[in-house]
Formats: structure tokens, C-alpha cells, sequence
């Protein structure tokens, strides 16, 4: 464990914050990476948000697989315009891919998912007999 928490620490080091660079070219500026997400347990149910700005509820893929929650969209935009002696075409491409591991107590075979506003929101329901009141509260000496 000890290697892996080195050779992170490393490739930071050898790396540092790529941010910096592409941040400041332009043509990096409107490109995310992974979108924000609030994850908020209930008694009953987890709830996730997941900030999906300027995509579509078409361009949004929600599937679970072996206890793997995965997120994907798409979103594709062309313009297109001709007037007088010039044409203009522009394009635009973003895309993300966003995994989250279920807890045990997760059904998966009734999350639900719903999109407005540029937010998706996923309620995953906890399995019966696994509510919050189930948790215990350690103490720290």
C-alpha cells in the first residue's frame, strides 16, 4: 500500500497540476472533465446529483452493472451557415463518463432517475431492513 501511495505522490510531483497549462489555452477552456456530484444518504434511499449542464435527457445513459453505477452522456451540436459569398460551419463536442461503486444495501432494480434543469437526480433505494437507524455512531478517544 505504502508503493501505491508513493508512486502517486511521484506522478504528482513529475506531472504537478496539468490544469494549469490547459486551463489557459482557449481552446481547453470549455472542455470539462468529470461533472459535479452531490451523493446525500436518507433513511430510506440514497440520492445522487450530477451536474450535466448544456446536455440533453437523450444525450444521458444511466446503467448498473455488477454493483457499478455508471453515468454516460454525449451531447453533439453543429451549426451550420451560408449567406452571400461565405458559409460558417461549427461544432461542438462534449462527453463524459462518470462511475460510482453501489453500497450492499442499494436495490438496484428500482433506482430511479429524473432530469431538469440541467441536473440529473438518481434515488437508489436501500434494501429492506438496512435504514439509517441500522448505523451506529463510534466514538473517538
Amino acid at each position: 500500500m505504502t508503493h501505491l501511495l508513493t508512486d502517486v505522490m511521484n506522478a504528482d510531483r513529475f506531472f504537478g497540476n496539468m490544469d494549469r497549462y490547459f486551463n489557459k489555452d482557449p481552446f481547453f477552456k470549455g472542455m470539462s472533465k468529470i461533472p459535479a456530484a452531490n451523493i446525500k444518504e436518507k433513511t430510506n434511499h440514497f440520492e445522487i446529483e450530477v451536474a450535466t449542464p448544456g446536455m440533453d435527457r437523450e444525450d444521458i445513459h444511466v446503467d448498473v452493472s455488477n454493483n457499478l453505477l455508471t453515468i454516460t452522456a454525449e451531447h453533439k451540436k453543429e451549426k451550420q451557415e451560408e449567406k452571400g459569398n461565405y458559409s460558417r460551419k461549427e461544432f461542438s463536442y462534449s462527453s463524459f463518463n462518470r462511475s460510482f461503486t453501489l453500497p450492499d444495501n442499494v436495490n438496484a432494480d428500482k433506482i430511479d432517475a429524473h432530469y431538469k434543469n440541467g441536473v440529473l437526480e438518481l434515488i437508489l433505494p436501500k434494501k429492506e431492513g438496512t435504514t439509517a437507524a441500522n448505523k451506529k455512531q463510534v466514538k473517538i478517544s
